[in-house]
């Protein structure tokens, strides 16, 4: 049956290992002292919340879901426990600073936190996946008042946050954002100024629950006379309960049956004259949301990482154990009798090695943006702060749209290995395949991040973030290049990033002909990349199992191990990035109005 096994070594291999992390920390002054045994620690801590704590409410808050009551909404058996046992352990707070209560460590070891949350229970880990954006936007735009207030409960997780966007008639459009913010008793608009909200917004994951004893709801909205579009956006906000205990007028009309994500409740919210507070400039809260937005697509991004995990080791224990057939041929050294476990045979090798492989990249790829996110946050010269800085903001959409698209579709691809077994609720993964469609969708659909990539990450600039990026990765050409075995893998990625240049070169010549050609191919654009980054990774991975100096971690796998997985991800993937070059480059390609 179903079963989540904290990767705890393989993550120690990758930040250790792969990404000298210790060397990165050691340059950041925040992180002073902190090393690998550290790391263990924190993650061995958490992979036990995660096992012991938060998996066993899986499949039941599944079968469950919430229920929703005109006075409250009440979650799953199990879910405030497992809540308050994560509050207790100081878990919210691991990655905000010290003097907002938090625990200082590095945004690295925060997502491979949240790598472990999602894989032992998605909807569960949708109710404190918000605090850290929310913390963020308080930190840097909230007046001393609000702060004061609201701060340090958010960043311990002592009260949760929501982040109230989408509205029935703006949807990924905010433009279109119709709630009202009038500044009480007249007076001038300006950050911390009190106001009164009014106005109806869908889809807000935990609006109302039973986790926590209040509620801090971070509100787009319009003030009168506000310009229209985006530019005319304010940020406000109004907590359930308002400081003098009594509460507010904020009320949960509903909550959605939904596909997947059943224990977490996803609420239909109405403000009737709401007390609430500006939070940074007028008409300038779209900027201030930013923080949490971006905050919350990387935080999306370790949720289909997190199902890609479950979903391989769950199907890798599955197929070792399932008896099935006479395999064509068996391992060597091997001995069966009538029938050998299905993972001999070719077609689920190829299904369990492509669960691998993308598990991998995917890990690497996402540690690796988490570097540079600490990086962007800590390193003492301004100039690198920034080239780190825009470095993340070119692989963020990418880690949002890459990372949920293979989380799902491997899940997809992983419930064959149960056949009919796969279909039936007991065995699991056929939750894993409903509960991650949902994160293709929210944070910006993925056709969005295909466009924010496109338009603003390289035709905007003309292609200065893309081709630093590049660069980087163009390293670890040279360095295959100078290591026995991993020739080809350099090879590999040089020929990777020729692709990506050449597409992107295209573009930025006939963007302006065409308007609509970079928006006909920003999907596989971002592909196209995805796929050069995927080779970098196998590439990074392949000479690290090949580095005589670099020993595997305790209880993990063997270096054969990570290169078999390497060696398929290069030979049997990396195709698949010709087709998605040949449909950007196919300029006059037709696409008809339907």
């Amino acid at each position: 049956m179903w079963e989540y096994r904290p990767p705890v070594a393989d993550m120690l291999y990758l930040m250790t290992q792969v990404l000298d992390a210790p060397a990165s920390w050691s340059e950041l002054p925040a992180f002073e002292g902190l090393d690998a045994d550290t790391a263990r620690e924190v993650l061995e801590q958490a992979g036990r919340f995660a096992a012991d704590v938060l998996a066993p409410t899986n499949a039941p808050g599944d079968l469950a879901g919430c229920t929703w009551s005109p006075e409250s909404v009440t979650t799953p058996a199990g879910f405030p426990q497992a809540y308050r046992a994560f509050v207790d352990g100081g878990w919210p707070a691991l990655a905000c600073a010290p003097e907002a209560g938090g625990q200082g460590l590095p945004q690295l070891l925060n997502a491979a936190l949240y790598e472990m949350l999602t894989a032992a229970n998605h909807a569960w880990t949708m109710y404190p996946g918000l605090l850290h954006g929310a913390y963020e936007v308080l930190l840097h735009h909230a007046v001393p008042e609000l702060r004061e207030r609201y701060l340090q409960k958010v960043a311990s997780g002592e009260w949760l946050a929501t982040m109230n966007l989408t509205e029935p008639q703006a949807g990924s459009d905010l433009g279109l954002v119709r709630t009202k913010a009038e500044p009480v008793e007249g007076a001038a608009a300006a950050n911390g100024v009190p106001v009164r909200l009014s106005g109806n917004k869908i889809f807000i994951s935990g609006g109302d629950h039973d986790l926590t004893d209040n509620i801090v709801h971070l509100v787009l909205c319009r003030l009168p006379d506000a310009p229209p579009g985006t530019k005319g956006l304010s940020l406000a906000i109004a907590p359930k309960f308002l400081p003098d205990g009594s509460r507010n007028a904020v009320f949960c009309d509903g909550i959605e049956k939904k596909m997947g994500i059943k224990g977490s409740a996803t609420c239909q919210m109405r403000f009737e004259q709401a007390q609430g507070w500006l939070v940074g400039e007028p008409n300038r809260g779209l900027a201030a949301m930013f923080l949490m937005m971006n905050a919350a697509r990387l935080h999306v991004g370790m949720q289909g990482l997190g199902h890609l995990e479950a979903a391989t080791q769950n199907a890798w224990r599955y197929a070792a154990e399932r008896v099935q057939m006479r395999a064509a041929r068996r391992p060597p050294g091997a001995t069966g009798g009538a029938a050998d476990p299905i993972a001999w045979h070719p077609a689920m090798r190829r299904t369990l090695l492509t669960l691998q492989a993308r598990t991998d990249a995917c890990r690497t790829l996402a540690y690796f943006t988490a570097m540079l996110l600490d990086e962007s946050e800590q390193h003492p010269i301004p100039q690198r702060r920034e080239s780190a800085a825009q470095a993340v903001s070119f692989l963020t959409p990418i880690a949002k749209a890459l990372f949920t698209e293979l989380g799902h579709r491997s899940a997809d691809e992983a419930l064959q290995v149960w056949g009919g077994y796969g279909f039936v609720h007991e065995f699991g993964i056929e939750q894993t395949v409903r509960d991650s469609r949902i994160a293709l969708i929210y944070e910006g659909t993925n056709e969005i991040q295909a466009i924010d990539l496109v338009m603003r990450k390289v035709l905007d600039d003309g292609g200065q973030r893309s081709r630093a990026l590049r660069a980087r990765l163009k390293e670890e050409c040279q360095a295959c290049g100078a290591t026995l075995g991993t020739v080809p893998y350099g090879h590999a990625l040089a020929a990777q990033l020729n692709l990506w240049s050449r597409a992107e070169e295209a573009l930025l010549d006939g963007a302006a002909a065409d308007p609509e050609w970079p928006l006909r191919v920003a999907d596989d654009f971002l592909m196209l990349v995805s796929h050069a980054l995927m080779a970098w990774a196998w590439a990074r991975i392949a000479r690290s199992a090949l580095d005589p100096a670099l020993a595997p971690v305790a209880g993990g796998r063997s270096a054969l191990q990570w290169l078999a997985a390497a060696q398929f991800g290069q030979e049997w993937l990396l195709p698949q990035a010709q087709v998605h070059a040949a449909r950007v480059l196919q300029r006059d390609a037709a696409l008809p109005f339907v």
